[in-house]
């Protein structure tokens, strides 16, 4: 099997997960935040639905420069318009994985601010780190917050407390 076909399951997979959890998000309780230094359930669960922008921004290109391209996080106050963000970059990630190649994915990919590189990857370590790990590190974080505010939280990987 192909890595670009690899990544492709992998994100359909995950994809489902990240769904579930991101349909539990109460955006009434948008700026609720378990401490002083986490970010707000509003903003984690926006964070989340726009990792796999990364899945594609890695294919088509072959770098990212942040002194250049600043983040700037997109404000979601609706699950709806949550779901339809996670949406449009998980279309975008396949899409761009479907149209490339195993050679391209097999490339390097710097991370930098200027001159300052902070990281070379391969571009499909990239897509793992970035796009899919990353989201995976962010779920668990949002499936606390969930706990913590008495919503039940959906399993991931096989049923939640909540669904027994």
């Amino acid at each position: 099997m192909s890595t670009k076909t690899q990544l492709i399951a992998e994100i359909k997979q995950e994809a489902i997960n990240t769904r579930k959890i991101l349909a539990k998000v109460p955006f009434d309780k948008a700026d609720w935040k378990p401490h002083e230094k986490s970010m707000s359930i509003g903003k984690l669960a926006a964070h989340i639905a726009e990792n796999l922008r990364w899945g594609w921004y890695i294919v088509e290109s072959d770098f990212v420069d942040f002194a250049n391209r600043p983040f700037s996080p997109t404000v979601i106050t609706t699950n709806e318009a949550l779901m339809q963000t996670f949406e449009e970059h998980y279309t975008k990630a396949i899409a761009a994985l479907e149209n490339t190649t195993d050679e391209e994915l097999e490339k390097i990919w710097v991370v930098k601010s200027g001159d300052t590189i902070f990281m070379e990857l391969k571009k499909k370590v990239a897509i793992r780190a970035w796009a899919m790990n990353h989201s995976v590190h962010h779920r668990g974080q949002l499936s606390v917050y969930l706990r913590l505010l008495d919503i039940p939280v959906p399993g991931m990987y096989g049923q939640s407390a909540d669904e027994k």
